[in-house]
This record gives structure tokens, sequence and C-alpha cells, in this order.
């Protein structure tokens, strides 16, 4: 088999996630150009450390950038910053998608992609969904502790089969080490996610606790359950397909994971916006649309608002 052609990829926002995916990639071979804010400078000189379960590595030679002037038209833009700082995505995608290039939002939340439509336009834009658990621990060092699977597809959803273009990409991530699917349905995929997210990242600062101590009592399990029928039952009015089962895995796949604290804690813990918005309150929104009272959501979006304005 040939070796794989890889495209030119840009990552904007090479944290946990970004600084993952795009490490993987520049590890196999592609071409892979890193927006960078406070490490710029440590990367540049020193490279990426990836610590993941499949084999730690070291890029030495990283595309590294401190300013988006830098940055070349590049095929894929792996948009992977927090959804808090969208009001800067103009600025951000205008270089590296000014030749047509697609965006590719790997962001929290329900319907964040159209933030990035309003600046690419909606034909140019694809949604992600990543399943894992990464933290970044400092300068250029990001640690994979579990899991690892994305799943994209195309943001307008006028497609029966997964694009042409998404499965490329999906071939190229694969192999680099990627646990990548392509999708034709990416709403399922976004209120799929969304039945972890609510509940793990929204409780994990309203209770102070970790994902491990979520499932493991029985009070904050009862609220973690309750929240995920709430999303199930909003994403089943918005005609959403997800299989029953999934209520019951959501659970069980966070008993078993390493002891994680979700990105939004992180972001409590270390006085950075929260994401409360993409995550809780557009799905929340969307539900009323529909006629679907989440009181259990409800509670807790108000009570990370309550938070959110009050710990400074």
């Amino acid at each position: 088999m040939p070796p794989i052609e890889f495209q030119r990829y840009a990552v904007i926002g090479s944290g946990a996630v970004g600084g993952l995916y795009g490490g993987l990639l520049a590890q196999a071979g592609a071409e892979v150009h890193f927006l960078l804010r406070s490490d710029y400078e440590h990367v540049a000189a020193n490279g990426l450390q990836i610590e993941t379960p499949t084999g730690n590595f070291h890029l030495d030679n990283v595309h590294a950038h401190g300013s988006v002037d830098s940055l070349p038209a590049c095929d894929v833009t792996m948009v992977a910053l927090k959804s808090t700082s969208n009001d800067r995505l103009h600025e951000l995608l205008a270089p590296t998608t000014r030749d047509g290039g697609i965006a590719l939002v790997l962001q929290n939340g329900l319907d964040v992609e159209l933030d990035t439509a309003n600046v690419v336009g909606l034909d140019r834009v694809l949604g992600g969904c990543c399943f894992l658990c990464s933290n970044k621990l400092g300068p250029g060092h990001i640690k994979h502790l579990d899991y690892g699977r994305i799943v994209f597809g195309e943001y307008v959803q006028n497609h029966t089969d997964v694009t042409e273009r998404v499965q490329k990409i999906a071939d190229e991530m694969n192999a680099a080490g990627i646990d990548a699917h392509g999708t034709a349905d990416l709403a399922a995929a976004r209120w799929r996610k969304l039945m972890w997210n609510i509940p793990f990242n929204g409780l994990s600062v309203a209770l102070n606790a970790s994902t491990k101590v979520l499932v493991e009592d029985p009070d904050s399990l009862h609220i973690v359950e309750s929240i995920i029928e709430e999303v199930y039952e909003a994403a089943t009015a918005a005609e959403v397909v997800i299989d029953p089962s999934m209520k019951e895995v959501t659970v069980e796949m966070t008993r078993k994971m390493v002891p994680y604290d979700s990105s939004m804690r992180l972001d409590y813990i270390n006085g950075r916006p929260m994401e409360i918005e993409s995550i809780i309150g557009n799905p929340l929104r969307a539900a009323r649309k529909l006629g679907v009272d989440m009181p259990f959501t409800e509670m807790l979006y108000h009570q990370l608002k309550f938070i959110e304005q009050t710990r400074a």
C-alpha cells in the first residue's frame, strides 16, 4: 500500500485536544502548523512533548506560530480553542482558510460550528466530537490519558453518506494513529456527546468532584443519570436517533475511565471562562423550542452561571 499523502493542516488552539491530534498527524508525516499563545517561545525552541498510551513521543521541529501573520493557507484548519474565544475567529481563521480550505470544529457543545460558518461559509465547515481524556500539563506538554475517538461530519447535513472530504481526513487521521470516524449525522454525534458533557462537565464544577466521584456516589449518580435522561429526551424530540443503551453506556464508560478532571473543571480551577453557554445553554434553549423540559439541566445551568459571576 503506497504511503498516504497528507493534506496541510493548521491547529487553532494547540491545547489538550488540538495539541494531541495535531501532534499525532505531525509525527506521521503531515505538515501541521500550530498557532500558540503563552507557550509559543517554548515550543519554538523545544518542540512538543506528547504522552499517550499508544507510545510517548517528542516533536523537535514544529511549525510553531506565535501570530496569525505567519500562518500559511492550509487544506484543513482544526478549530480546537474554547468556544469562549469564538469572538476572535474572524481574525484567527482568515490566514489558514484564505485559499478555500475547510474548517473542522472540535469544540464542545451544540451548534458551536455556527460561529465558524459565519466566518468561512456554511459549505466549508465540518464539526467533530472528541471522546477522549487529555490534559495540557505545561508549555508544549500534552498528556493523553484515555480513550481518543473523534467522530466528525458535515455541518450542513444534506448528505446521506459520509462525504469524500470527510473520509479523506478520517483516513489521514487513522494513518496517524487517531481513532477517527466520519459520520453523515453530526447532530446525533453532538447530542450523544452532550449526554456526557452536560452532567460530567457541569457537575464536576457545581459539586467540586472528579468523574470518578460523580459515578461512585449514589446521590451524585442520581443527578448524572437524570441529566442524561433529559438530554436523551431532548435529542429524541429533535428527531435525533440515539440507541437507548447509550444512557447506561455513558455511565459505565465513565466508571471505567481513569479518574479525570473535566475541561470545565480545569477552566474553573485555573480562573478561565467556562463553556457554559455552548455546552449547557445551547441545548437548553434548543429543548425549550421543542417543548421539552430539562429541570435538572436547567438547575445546573443556573448554578454554574451563579458560580461564574460570583467567583471573582
